[in-house]
């Protein structure tokens, strides 16, 4: 952790300023409410109807168009294409895990799109698209994909930061180095060295606030919403082999 102030302390002695991107929010009004955890019960349900009750809990803080609400965000991919959200994944029947990344500079962010390129066979076999979204522009992202390497089609960029807002995902100093949940990246000592290997702070964005944005992690089944999480802090990342599990389950349910 001393070491990731260390590389982030020069964007913190700049002045935090809003994005000056001249691309306008599509969500400016309040952020959606999303849970700080996700409902455990999600993870080993008995019957179908504990899997309804545990995802209308879960969900509730949303409302039924999340889904339509985040569908309409334009992010891009790693070569530059707008894309809408909407087109990541199939609406009807398709699977999806949506792992939002803090930004293409943090170093968690490269262990954890390590991890995500480790686990895509399994998810794959699976039948569910693995998707990562970063805050920066394509080309910090096209920075990550090809140093760490990672699959350019499964990565994607939100500059402005817009689906980040409209999920309410955490943002500030305090979460960003700050939060007790931080701690958890010494116990993934060596995964972080591993992906330090090519790493560079050239991925991080040129707009210096977004260093303090936190991440968070989506499971869809078509347009329903069936797991999500906000990192508390970071380097607290959902951990895969849950998120294996839940699409397992409600792809048999």
């Amino acid at each position: 952790m001393a070491m990731m102030i260390l590389q982030n302390l020069p964007f913190l002695l700049q002045p935090i300023s809003p994005s000056t991107s001249s691309s306008p929010r599509l969500f400016p009004s309040k952020p959606l409410s999303l849970p700080s955890h996700p409902i455990t019960t999600v993870r080993s349900p008995k019957s179908k109807n504990q899997i309804r009750s545990a995802r209308a809990a879960f969900t509730s803080g949303f409302g039924d168009n999340i889904t339509d609400v985040l569908g309409e965000v334009t992010i891009f991919s790693a070569t530059g294409e707008p894309v809408m959200f909407r087109d990541l994944w199939d609406q009807k029947e398709g699977m999806a895990v949506v792992a939002l990344l803090r930004h293409f500079g943090c170093v968690c962010c490269w262990e954890l799109a390590s991890a995500l390129k480790e686990s895509k066979p399994r998810f794959d076999s699976a039948g569910v698209k693995l998707i990562a979204v970063g805050v920066g522009t394509p080309n910090k992202a096209r920075i990550l994909a090809e140093r760490l390497p990672f699959p350019s089609d499964c990565l994607y960029a939100d500059p402005d930061r817009t689906a980040y807002d409209v999920l309410g995902l955490y943002y500030g100093i305090g979460r960003t180095f700050f939060n007790p949940a931080s701690a958890k990246v010494f116990s993934r000592f060596e995964n972080i060295q591993k992906a330090l290997k090519n790493y560079t702070i050239e991925a991080t964005p040129d707009d210096r606030s977004s260093v303090l944005q936190q991440g968070g992690m989506l499971v869809f089944k078509g347009k329903q919403l069936l797991y999500a999480r906000k990192d508390e802090g970071t380097g607290d990342h959902a951990p895969l082999d849950d998120i294996f599990n839940i699409c397992r389950k409600a792809s048999v349910a």
